[in-house]
């Protein structure tokens, strides 16, 4: 059982589901298989069982405990929007897909899914799984870019007036478990009967999508620091942007449209810099290769920088392609168990 779901036993002796779980979790699939989600669905509300508490909590643990989940504007947005519930919403999530998408990082579907889900609003949800079901459904024949305003008018008419939150969770798990991409279990599916695309055999040419273009490849170079205590020399990224807020190890102005400069003249200060290789890591919209360097010993700090425990580094709030760079210069950097820190007490709030 999916832990953000509400069983059916509890809904038939009347309870709702909660719509803090709903928001957190449909904001963590998005882009991310189930499987990975459950985990950090359970360590987001062991840590913040409400909107309250992830309103109040500092940015840096949110971004820290999001940490390999990818997108991360998806968690200074979840951020952004706890705090506008709670400042400015009295702690109530709206009850409204409109008004819901009037919040940061709630689109048109995850405002869709909140409503339906939580409130009972008539409304479509469509996420790339029912997209993909309404497309063999009805044959829709031109690319999914061009189709999604028939599907949602589609999906709008099927919606029931009554369980429209169940109807939508019912056409997500069909697609996902069922109506699947490759080899879909037809069999089994309740609208067969229905199926243009599994009359005609044609179910696997649904949805027609465009050809995607080559990603193009990115250079640049990272720099891993150890000084005499063996510490590892981290930096914070700018807030905004491309893995904004989060920790790094210093590196080249690489983005996703140029390069960075590469080679140990780029590094962060002068010293006795060894090559470690080279890391590929691949971001939805280009894929970058990154030399790794790694200099040992007495070492300034540079401005802005801080030096961190080895032991503590799993504490940091440390993008994946970071880590890579790490492992690659020093491969005994994470096989430590992240050191627990001490809680800190937060200001009373106004």
């Amino acid at each position: 059982a999916m832990p953000w779901r509400t069983p059916p036993q509890a809904r038939r002796a009347g309870a709702q589901p909660d719509p803090y779980h709903v928001w957190l979790s449909e904001v963590m699939l998005q882009q991310t298989q189930v499987a990975t989600v459950r985990s950090y669905f359970l360590d987001f509300i062991g840590k913040w069982p409400d909107v309250e508490a992830l309103a109040l909590a500092p940015d840096e643990a949110v971004m820290q405990a999001w940490a390999g989940l990818g997108y991360y504007s998806r968690a200074r947005n979840l951020k952004r929007c706890a705090e506008a519930i709670w400042f400015e919403h009295g702690g109530r999530f709206p009850r409204t897909s409109e008004q819901l998408q009037e919040l940061p990082g709630i689109g048109a579907y995850t405002g869709a899914a909140i409503a339906a889900i939580a409130f009972d609003e008539q409304v479509a949800v469509v996420d790339g799984n029912v997209e993909r079901v309404i497309t063999r459904l009805n044959e829709i024949d031109v690319p999914l870019a061009k189709a999604k305003p028939r599907i949602r008018e589609l999906v709008a008419g099927m919606t029931p007036e009554t369980r429209p939150g169940d109807f939508a969770q019912a056409m997500m798990d069909l697609g996902a478990t069922i109506c699947t991409p490759r080899k879909p279990a037809c069999a089994l599916c309740p609208l067969r009967p229905s199926c243009g695309a599994a009359r005609a055999g044609s179910q696997e040419a649904f949805p027609v999508k465009t050809a995607k273009a080559a990603k193009p490849v990115r250079k640049g170079a990272a720099f891993v620091a150890r000084d005499a205590e063996g510490r590892v020399l981290l930096r914070r990224r700018a807030p905004s942007g491309l893995l904004g807020g989060m920790s790094e190890v210093p590196t080249t102005g690489w983005t996703a449209r140029i390069d960075g400069a590469t080679g140990a003249a780029a590094a962060p200060f002068a010293g006795q810099w060894a090559s470690k290789g080279a890391i590929r890591h691949t971001f939805t919209h280009f894929h970058l290769d990154l030399e790794v360097w790694l200099h040992e010993g007495a070492a300034p700090t540079p401005q802005g920088g801080r030096w961190i425990a080895l032991d503590d580094l799993g504490n940091e709030a440390l993008p994946t392609v970071m880590k890579k760079a790490i492992q690659s210069a020093i491969p005994q950097a994470f096989a430590l168990p992240a050191r627990k820190q001490p809680a800190k007490k937060e200001p009373d709030q106004p």
